[in-house]
Parts: structure tokens; C-alpha cells; sequence
């Protein structure tokens, strides 16, 4: 996938950009300096890389199996002889037995064989393998013993935080507005999805191929020409981002660890598998340089403070769908809404800073005020005496006048 930066008017020394394998395309610092197109046959040697080993330890595991197996048989018949015929019998039918299978799912066998064909073969091999992992699904299907389920919820998590991202962060080339191209992506939305309720690793991989060739579709009816490896890889992941498919990493463990490692190594299947997992490596490395976004930008969208400026609803086609532009107009509503309580959050956390602030002002000019001018307590007054109290000689004085009444 190329950066376009000349489009997106940013200019940068060109040859920092250039893929590190010298393709001449330009390269993503999520993909390790790689472009899209040799990150993912990067990717695809080292998955083939990882499945040859795994292929080379279980036939060594099946080998030491099979040696302790003899030396114990060998063990127990130097040590008794009284085995029955009857044992001896059943011993020989198993031994014979795992050696016919093992002759018919041998290499030599399906390529020299010239009494079966390939593709019999092939079919065969895919009734086995649906007959034994529908069996087995519940207990190989991350199981416990794994860190599945952790890496699931971490990717779910993180899908989840990237909701916001647009196609036009990504370049991706399909338009929605067209009706049969909304199709498309719902088809392949839906595809993804369904991965997770199939359990055999074929079944899941024909999902997957599905889902892609609708994106495909997609892509070929927006542009008119074919799709390109680069309008893929970026459509793929915002097909994810807006699918966000359950059990996710288990179900692409799931697959590498029990598909047919040539079904996986080669055909359709496999480069559509190779597709998802780039995919999925993106989504998690995914950073503000990868969407051309500022780091301020990309911590807001992430923590959900705001989100991107949807399309107003003048640019609107007329024959686009009333729901979605409802949609886009309800989110740019509580996006406001969400603006404005952040401000009243802000001015009401000022005024209560103010009003501590003034009952604090207030306290320390108090107690200035008492510091300054203490408070004195004086003895309270001594009770007032009588008008004659101190006078000694009372006893003195005259009785006080009576009225005399004078007959006229």
C-alpha cells in the first residue's frame, strides 16, 4: 500500500519511504518498512517457514512414538512369553492397520500413486479431515492450554477503540453510496463473520475467501477496472474494523495449527489467508503515522473524547440512504453535545476553584482582622449602692412630713 504523500501534501525525502526490498514501491513504518506487497510475501515465508517446522516436529514426535511403541512391545515379550493368540493376533491387526494409513497420507503416496488420483485424493483427505476435527472441535478450538481467548479480547478491544477510523484514512477504494457496492461490503462483512460458527479449517478458509472476493467486487464496480493488490490490503482491514469478527485470533490459530499445510502454502485460499493475518498485524500496529494523523489527533480519537468530522448532509448525494445520513447527523449532534459538556465540565470546575479560593481569601483576612485587633475582656461593673447608704447619720434626721388636713 502506498503512502501517497504528494496527494495528502505532505513532503517528505522520498527516498526514506522507498520499501526496504527495493521494489520501488513505498514502504509503511507498521509494516516494518515494507510496502504491501512484499510485507505480505514476507509474512507468507515465515508462515511456511513456522508450518514446515511444525510439520517437521510432528513426523520426529510420530517417529519417537512409534520407536518407544516397538521398544516396549519388544520389552514386554523378552519379559513374558505367555501372550494368547488372541492378543497376539489383535497386536499384529493394529500394527497393520496404522501402517496402511500412514502408506495411504504418506507424500509417496499422493504424489507417485498412480492408482488414485490427486484430486481423489485430496477429496478424500478433506472428508477425513472435516470427519476428525468436527469431533475434535471443542477441544482443540483454543483451548486452554493457550493464550487464545487473552488474544482475542485484546483484539477485540482494540478494533473496538479504532471505530472511528474512515475509509479515507485507510484510501480505501470503495464507495458505500453506491447501492451495489454497500451490497458487497455487507456480504463481506457478513462472510467474516460467519467464519467463526464453521469448524472445519477448509470451511473457515472458504469464508474467508468469500469475503474476499465480494471485496474485490466492491472495489471492481467503484473504479471500473480490475482491483489491485494495494486496493485490497487496505479494504480487507476496514472490512475487519467495521466487522470486528468474533474469536478472531483463535480462529486464524485455529487454521494454521490443523489446516492442510498445502492448501494454506498455495492456491486462493492460502494468499487470502496470508491477507487476513497481514491484516490483523496492521490493526495492531497500527499508530497516528499509518493514518497521516498528529499524535494529539490520534490520543483524542482513541479515547473517545471526539471523533472525526463525518460528511455534512449538504454534500449528500440524493439517492443516498435517509438512514445513514440520519445516522451521521445524530453523531455529529452528540458530538456537539459532547463538546459542550466538556466546556460546562471545564467553567464548573473554575468556579468551584473560585469560590475555594474566596472562602479561603475571606478566612485569611479574618483572621488578620483578629491577629491585629485582639479581643479584650474586661471584669464586669461593681452594683451601684443606695442614694443613703454611706450616710452614717439617718438616725438624725426628722420624721418625714405628715399632710395635715384643715377644716375651712
Amino acid at each position: 500500500m502506498s503512502l501517497k504523500s504528494e496527494r495528502r501534501g505532505i513532503h517528505v525525502d522520498q527516498s526514506e519511504l522507498l520499501c526496504k526490498k527495493g521494489c520501488g514501491y513505498y514502504g509503511n513504518p507498521a509494516w516494518q518498512g515494507f510496502c504491501s506487497k512484499c510485507w505480505r510475501e514476507e509474512y507468507q515465508k515465515a508462515r511456511q517457514k513456522q508450518i514446515q517446522e511444525d510439520w517437521e516436529l510432528a513426523e520426529r514426535l510420530q517417529r519417537e512414538e512409534e520407536e518407544a511403541f516397538a521398544s516396549s512391545q519388544s520389552n514386554q515379550g523378552a519379559q513374558s512369553l505367555t501372550f494368547s493368540k488372541f492378543e497376539e493376533k489383535k497386536t499384529n491387526e493394529k500394527t497393520r492397520k496404522v501402517t496402511t494409513v500412514k502408506k495411504f497420507f504418506s507424500a509417496s503416496s499422493r504424489v507417485g500413486s498412480k492408482k488414485v488420483p490427486p484430486e481423489r485424493v485430496e477429496k478424500m483427505m478433506d472428508q477425513v479431515e472435516k470427519y476428525i476435527m468436527t469431533r475434535l472441535y471443542k477441544y482443540v478450538f483454543c483451548p486452554e492450554t493457550t493464550d487464545d481467548e487473552k488474544k482475542d479480547l485484546a483484539i477485540q478491544k482494540r478494533i473496538r477503540a479504532l471505530h472511528w477510523v474512515t475509509p479515507q484514512m485507510l484510501c480505501v477504494p470503495v464507495n458505500e453510496e453506491i447501492p451495489e457496492v454497500s451490497d458487497m461490503v455487507v456480504k463481506a462483512i457478513t462472510d467474516i463473520i460467519e467464519m467463526d460458527s464453521k469448524r472445519v479449517p477448509r470451511d473457515k478458509l472458504a469464508c474467508i475467501t468469500r469475503c474476499s472476493k465480494h471485496i474485490f467486487n466492491a472495489i471492481k464496480i467503484t473504479k471500473n477496472e480490475p482491483a489491485s493488490a494495494d486496493d485490497f490490503l487496505p479494504t480487507l482491514i476496514y472490512i475487519v474494523l467495521k466487522g470486528n469478527p468474533p474469536r478472531l485470533q483463535s480462529n486464524i490459530q485455529y487454521i494454521t495449527r490443523f489446516c492442510n499445510p498445502s492448501r494454506l502454502m498455495t492456491g486462493e485460499d492460502g494468499y487470502y489467508f496470508t491477507n487476513l493475518c497481514c491484516a490483523v498485524a496492521f490493526i495492531e500496529k497500527l499508530d497516528a503515522q499509518s493514518l497521516n494523523l498528529s499524535q494529539e489527533d490520534f490520543d483524542r480519537y482513541m479515547s473517545g473524547q471526539t471523533s472525526p468530522r463525518k460528511q455534512e448532509s449538504e454534500s449528500w448525494s440524493p439517492d443516498a440512504c435517509l438512514g445513514v445520513k440520519q445516522m451521521y447527523k445524530n453523531l455529529d449532534l452528540l458530538s456537539q453535545l459532547n463538546e459542550r459538556q466538556e466546556r460546562i465540565m471545564n467553567e464548573a470546575k473554575k468556579l468551584e476553584k473560585d469560590l475555594i479560593d474566596w472562602t479561603d481569601g475571606i478566612a485569611k483576612e479574618v483572621q488578620d482582622i483578629v491577629e491585629k485587633y485582639p479581643l479584650e475582656i474586661k471584669p464586669p461593673n461593681q452594683p451601684l449602692a443606695a442614694i443613703d447608704s454611706e450616710n452614717v447619720e439617718n438616725d438624725k434626721l426628722p420624721p418625714p412630713l405628715q399632710p395635715q388636713v384643715y377644716a375651712g
